[in-house]
């Protein structure tokens, strides 16, 4: 019998051995093509780019897996105490693998048949990390393994951080700083117990805990980790039985724009930073974007644009209803699957359930909840005849125009319209809207730093997402005039300088072409200023000519108007195109005295490490970092931008550009009680309106139009159509700050002259101006008329009185 014994116990011995020996070697031969677990140490996770406004609000996120990267330290106790009682109480204790959950599995996988894993959370970094997904034990022994030596090489502390910021929760939300904003909109640091559990029993399998497809699977998950929480003694038995008693309470956080009206800014930073870095760079780098937007400035523009495109729209009558949909039934159902426009929160889709004569009564959009089912409320309103007139003149596309007496005439039961609520004489009411099919754009620019302050590329971003600040190339029509005085005034010429006004063929490659000037007319010889004020065409043509238009080109390019303009006579008159951007951009550089400037949408941005990797600020002050005084003189910022413009032509274009908006083509439309510069721009036909003006310190410009080229109507100027919109934006932006002159360059002379014929005014003359001179010049002593042989086919005569400072000018085009 013991010699029995021993030979069973050497057989089994060998077997033994021979087991081992088999099962070291398939280990080993596992173990050959296992992953470096050293990657680990350069662990850079595809984290959520943020785009903040100036004012450290948060504008936009951009990530294909948004995640937020939070070191251990900063994830509280009590988020961790979650994880480790939902996944692996032991982890603490256990070197990589938990031999009683394992085991544990193993016997109920043999049970059931099921597959249930035992998986550590340093298994699951070693998985996720390191491996594939697959369910087989192969990879089970190979992420056995890999645990073992992440364990050996890496602390406890650290494998919980990977797995943290690692895990998926679903709604694409990654980590636990990305799932804490995506389901509940709080950092780690808010999450109560409830919220910290729930999110805890998500990692084993998100799609089957969604909280608003299976709300009760969720809670009854939630609640189980709970408990073991509880079990755990990491939350008092009362406490937990509150958590327990909890709604889910998941509130998604929305993707893309955060900050109202940023939508079209935000987008625009996110084709910069594509261009800069490239979409890893934005969609897993982790960047952090400071941009140089105002929200309320931002707010403004939208507000100010919103109002001029409707106030136009609505003058030409009303085309239609958005939709048409049956109403004898659930109408709530219908109208609430129009999508609304959701950049336009003040107004509401209606759909029409009854009209009359006086009255059109609507029922008003459902809301909907977080999960997508439709509110069940409905709720009614009415709109009174009063508050629809302008739609009485019915202007439906493919109909003849009519105007109509009833609001019985303009709508039907089952129209869906927008509504806009409003208050009157103490009630609440509600108006008629319709999204205007005429477009714009405004943009606020700092003219001393080119920080863009303000951005809005039309009436709603939902509407359409073509910015027409920057993608709409247009006409700026005489917007661009200033450029040519300033280029003249820069060579030789003076505000005082006589150009006539009067009608010019030009002929060119066998075609006569025949400018002329808004309105019809001529004045005949006209100083630059008066030139100027009142946006004449003839005289710029003229001006243009006898300095050649090469000297306006560069001109042009050196403002960066355009980069490449062709030297012919009719872009002197704006018709290249350009846009808002480009030309708020230009007029910052004669606000600013005549410096170059580069238009930024974008302050600062960080790598996902806090370093800063672009800086628009590129100005220096060596002294402004020292730590103390020490009896050294003031810090001086070195301003080391190119000039690109004589100041005291800054100045002198800038002055005629005030007599725009107190005498010229925006007066009336335009008062903001302080100095303002401002030019007005209309294209032929009216195609394009343009206002582009500015203060000492901030520089708006403002284009309507519609996005295919198309007559606006007769009188749709940029006096009539920009200007107010600029006047409103600025009087709200500028509310509140106090009045500051134009900065008035050293060595100017004011010269009284008189402003028809530019020559120095005497005692007691009318019809005087003061005028801004360069040393060394100033009014003519001889009157000259500049463009005089252009217009006269016979000999010219000029008669000169000294005395009463006048010149009559004849020729065979007339008498002036």
């Amino acid at each position: 019998m013991i010699r029995l014994i021993g030979y069973l116990f050497g057989i089994g011995a060998v077997l033994f051995l021979i087991v081992a020996a088999g099962v070291a070697w398939y280990i080993g031969d596992v173990s050959k093509d296992l992953p470096d677990y050293e990657v680990l140490n350069s662990y850079e996770p595809p984290v959520t780019t943020r785009v903040h406004a100036a004012s450290g609000e948060l504008m936009a996120e951009y990530a294909h897996e948004r995640r937020l990267f939070l070191p251990i330290q900063a994830i509280p106790d009590r988020v961790k105490a979650a994880f480790l009682s939902a996944e692996d109480k032991n982890f603490y204790s256990h070197p990589g693998v938990d031999p009683i959950g394992l085991a544990r599995a193993v016997v109920n996988n043999i049970r059931t048949g099921a597959r249930q894993g035992a998986s550590t959370i340093t298994q699951q970094v070693a998985k996720n990390f390191l491996l594939t997904a697959d369910q087989t034990y192969e990879r089970k022994i190979k992420e056995a393994i890999l645990s073992f030596r992440i364990e050996q090489a890496y602390s406890k502390d650290r494998i919980l951080e990977l797995y943290l910021n690692e895990i998926f929760f679903g709604l694409n939300a990654y980590g636990i700083a990305g799932a804490a904003l995506t389901y509940f909109n709080k950092s780690v640091n808010e999450l109560t117990i409830a919220e910290t559990a729930y999110l805890a029993a998500l990692p084993k399998a998100p799609s089957n805990y969604h909280p608003f497809r299976h709300p009760e699977r969720s809670i009854e998950r939630r609640n189980w980790v709970v408990d073991r929480m509880v079990e755990n003694g990491y939350v008092s038995a009362a406490d937990g039985a509150d958590a327990k008693q909890q709604p889910l309470g998941v509130t998604p956080r929305k993707t893309g724009s955060y900050l109202f009206a940023s939508e079209y800014f935000a987008e625009e930073v996110r084709r910069e930073l594509i261009d800069r870095y490239g979409n890893d760079a934005l969609y897993e780098g982790g960047l952090s974007v400071r941009t140089t937007l105002d929200p309320k400035l931002q707010a403004l523009a939208r507000k100010a644009l919103q109002k001029g495109l409707t106030s136009y729209d609505e003058r030409r009558g009303f085309r239609g209803p958005v939709k048409k949909i049956e109403v004898s039934g659930d109408w709530g159902t219908l109208l609430s699957e129009i999508d609304p426009l959701r950049d336009v929160p003040e107004w509401q889709l209606a759909v029409v359930l009854s009209a009359t004569d006086d009255v059109v009564d609507v029922g008003l959009r459902p809301g909907r909840e977080v999960s997508g089912t439709v509110g069940s409320e409905r709720l009614t309103g009415s709109i009174l005849a009063d508050d629809m007139k302008w739609a009485f003149r019915v202007n439906i596309p493919g109909e003849k125009a009519r105007n109509v007496k009833k609001a019985s005439d303009v709508l039907n039961p089952g129209d869906v319209v927008y509504v806009e609520s409003f208050e009157k004489e103490g009630e609440q009411r509600l108006r008629l809207r319709q999204p205007p099919k005429v477009q714009g754009a405004l943009v606020a620019m700092d003219p001393h730093t080119g920080r863009v302050l303000a951005m809005v590329g039309g009436f709603s971003y939902a509407q359409s997402e073509f910015n027409r600040a920057t993608q709409a190339k247009r006409q700026p029509g005489s917007a661009f005039k200033p450029f040519v005085y300033a280029a003249a005034l820069d060579n030789g010429y003076t505000p005082a300088s006589v150009v006539l006004d009067a009608p010019i063929e030009i002929v060119s490659g066998g075609e006569i072409w025949k400018p002329k000037n808004y309105g019809g007319g001529s004045a005949g010889p006209s100083t630059l200023r008066l030139g100027i004020e009142r946006s004449r065409n003839l005289m710029t043509v003229r001006l243009a000519r006898d300095m050649g238009m090469n000297l306006v080109a560069e001109y042009a390019e050196r403002f960066g108007v355009y980069d490449d303009m062709l030297p012919v006579l009719a872009m002197s008159l704006g018709s290249g195109e350009t846009t808002v951007m480009r030309m708020a951009s230009a007029y910052s550089v004669l606000a600013n005295g005549g410096k170059q400037i580069k238009p930024s949408l974008i302050d600062r941005i960080q790598d996902r490490y806090g370093k800063t990797i672009f800086k628009h600020e590129e100005r220096s002050c060596d002294a402004c970092v020292a730590t103390a005084w020490l009896s050294q003189a003031e810090p001086e910022v070195v301003d080391t931008r190119e000039q690109v413009l004589d100041p005291m032509t800054a100045y002198q274009i800038t002055s005629m550009m005030e007599g725009v908006v107190t005498r010229g083509t925006a007066a009336s439309k335009v008062n903001l009680g302080r100095p303002t510069a401002g030019k007005t721009g209309t294209t032929n036909e009216e195609k394009d309106a343009w206002f582009m003006g500015y203060t000492a310190d901030l520089v708006a410009g403002v284009f309507i139009g519609f996005d295919n080229p198309t007559p606006m109507g007769r009188g749709s100027t940029g006096g009539a159509l920009a200007a107010p919109v600029f006047n409103e934006f600025m009087l709200a932006a500028l509310e509140g700050t106090r009045p500051v002159d134009f900065r008035v360059p050293q060595g100017m002379k004011l010269i009284a002259i008189n402003r028809k014929t530019g020559m120095q005014a005497m005692s007691g003359e009318g019809d005087v101006i003061m005028e801004a001179f360069k040393p060394g010049t100033g009014p003519s002593d001889v009157y000259s008329v500049i463009g005089l042989e252009d217009y006269a086919t016979g000999e010219a005569i000029t008669t000169i009185s000294p005395q009463a400072n006048q010149a009559v000018v004849t020729g065979a085009g007339g008498l002036y």
